[in-house]
C-alpha cells in the first residue's frame, strides 16, 4: 500500500489549530494507513506572560475566540482570570508520546477541548489532569509525573527546533509561518506530506481542498474513501470520539457545503452508539455536541 509521512506542527492552546480538525478528520477518513501521522509540537508560549507582552486580555482573548465558532468546532468563549501559556500542555503530549505513544493523539484532542470548551487552567497541572481523566487507556499520573523530566524536555525542545525550521519554505513563502520567539516556525496547524523525495507543504489553516491537491500531486495511486452514509460509520474509525462538525464533515461529499444540522440528525437517530455522542464530557465521549 501507497504511503505518504506526514508530519503535523500544532499545540493544544491554538485556535486556528482546533478549527482545523475537521479537515483533518476528514484526511483521516478518507486515507486511513495510508497516512503516517506524526505530531510536533510548537510550544506557542511557555507562559502566559508572553501573551500578555504581546497585548493580549483574557477578555481580548475570549472574543477572539468567538470568531472561530464560523468553523463549527464546539467553542465556549470562556473569560479565565489570566492568560495561558502552552507549554505545560506540549509536554504533556510529549510525556504520552513516551509513555503511551498509542495515546498521543487522543491527549492532544483531550487537550484541546480543555482549552475551548471549559474554564480550566491549561497550564495547570489540575487542568491537564482533568483533560486526561478523559482518555482511555491512560494512566494520568504516570504523564504528570513525567513532565518534568529530562527525557519529555529534551524531547519537547527537539520539537520546538524543529517547528522554528520553517525560514525559506513554502509554508513562509506564502505567508503561514510565524517569528514570535525568534527563528521563523511553522504555524498550528501546518502539515509537510513527504513520499520519497516528493514533499509538499500546507502551512497553517488550510482548507480541506488544499490538502487534497497535496496529496493527489505526491501519489495518485491512494486509495481514495468516498464519505461515509451515516454517522455511525462515520464514527467507526475513531474510538475516542469526534464533534458534530467533525462527523459532518466526513458524511459531506466534495464541494458541497458541510451540514451541521444534518449531522446533528444523524448523530441523535443513529442508534445507541451514535446517541452516545450527544453528551460532551463523558470518560470516552463517541462525538461533542456543538456548543
Amino acid at each position: 500500500m501507497a504511503r505518504v509521512d506526514v508530519i503535523h506542527f500544532t499545540d493544544p492552546g491554538c485556535p486556528w489549530a482546533y478549527s482545523a480538525s475537521p479537515a483533518l478528520a476528514v484526511l483521516r477518513w478518507r486515507y486511513g494507513d495510508q497516512l503516517q501521522w506524526r505530531l510536533v509540537t510548537i510550544g506557542l508560549t511557555e507562559t502566559g506572560e508572553q501573551y500578555e507582552a504581546r497585548g493580549y486580555k483574557p477578555v481580548r482573548s475570549a472574543i477572539g475566540h468567538m470568531g472561530f465558532r464560523r468553523f463549527g468546532m464546539p467553542l465556549g468563549p470562556t473569560v479565565r482570570m489570566r492568560l495561558m501559556g502552552t507549554a505545560r500542555g506540549c509536554r504533556a503530549i510529549v510525556a504520552t508520546r513516551l509513555l503511551a505513544p498509542d495515546r498521543e493523539e487522543a491527549v492532544f484532542r483531550a487537550l484541546q477541548f480543555g482549552w475551548f470548551t471549559t474554564d480550566a487552567l491549561m497550564d495547570t497541572v489540575a487542568g491537564i489532569e482533568a483533560a486526561l481523566q478523559r482518555v482511555g487507556g491512560l494512566d494520568p499520573g504516570a504523564i504528570l509525573s513525567a513532565i518534568e523530566s529530562d527525557a519529555v524536555t529534551d524531547a519537547y525542545e527537539a520539537d520546538r527546533v524543529e517547528a522554528r525550521t520553517a525560514a525559506g519554505t513554502p509554508t513562509e513563502a506564502q505567508g503561514k509561518a510565524a517569528a514570535t520567539d525568534g527563528p521563523v516556525r511553522y504555524t498550528a496547524p501546518s502539515l509537510v506530506l513527504r513520499q520519497g523525495e516528493r514533499c509538499l507543504e500546507a502551512g497553517g489553516f488550510q482548507p480541506l481542498e488544499a490538502y487534497d491537491v497535496a496529496l493527489a500531486n505526491i501519489d495518485t495511486s491512494l486509495e481514495r474513501r468516498p464519505p461515509a452514509e451515516t454517522a455511525v460509520e462515520a464514527l467507526g474509525p475513531f474510538p475516542d470520539g469526534l464533534s458534530t462538525q467533525e462527523v459532518a464533515a466526513i458524511l459531506t461529499p466534495d464541494l458541497r457545503v458541510v451540514d451541521r444540522e444534518r449531522a446533528e440528525r444523524a448523530v441523535r437517530g443513529g442508534g445507541r452508539r451514535a446517541g452516545e455522542a450527544r453528551v460532551a464530557g463523558r470518560r470516552r465521549p463517541v462525538a461533542y455536541r456543538l456548543v
